[in-house]
């Protein structure tokens, strides 16, 4: 790789790491000219499916448009660029792991309002009216509602991780019982 600082053609790799969850190589490299380090990621580039409109037109994926929805819906809230960044990871996860070559906007709208409701609930709120076009104040109270019946995140975390506990102990119990 290029060199940044004085473009010499050759680097070489000082240290390889994971990160962003396994889904991107992190290189510290140093130019053998200059002596410069920089940092450098790798990630797998990957097609995205195609995006179903309402109106049946396809679209290709932007993660630009979806950035910028969220961000109106995050306008002024105390959510972390890195948050937003972790949400927009997610979605595009669940995008290539559909494995379709198309999804509708609903689905993909869905997806948008778990990732804000782990989030902010002022901002899942702001994108439920616009994305599913409240009509009054009664349609605002509903969602709020049912907003308030859901488990948090962190409820869903620990709920799952119960499961875990005791998928486990009944593999474990199994093997007991083999021995």
């Amino acid at each position: 790789m290029q060199c940044p600082f004085c473009k010499a053609p050759d680097t070489r790799v000082v240290d390889s790491r994971l990160a962003e969850d396994g889904t991107q190589v992190r290189r510290r490299r140093e130019c053998e000219a200059c002596g410069g380090r920089f940092t450098t990621f790798e990630r797998a580039q990957l097609a995205m499916p195609n995006i179903i409109k309402r109106s049946g037109d396809p679209e290709p994926f932007s993660e630009d448009k979806l950035r910028r929805g969220m961000e109106s819906a995050l306008y002024k809230r105390p959510v972390t660029a890195e948050q937003l960044d972790h949400a927009i990871e997610n979605l595009k996860r669940k995008l290539r792991a559909s494995s379709e070559r198309e999804v509708h906007s609903q689905q993909l709208g869905e997806w948008v309002m778990e990732e804000l409701r782990d989030l902010d609930h002022v901002a899942y709120v702001r994108f439920a009216s616009i994305y599913r076009s409240f009509e009054d104040v009664n349609a605002f109270r509903e969602e709020i509602e049912r907003l308030q019946t859901l488990p948090s995140a962190e409820e869903r975390r620990s709920q799952l991780s119960l499961i875990e506990e005791s998928t486990g102990n009944r593999q474990s119990r199994a093997g007991n019982r083999k021995s």
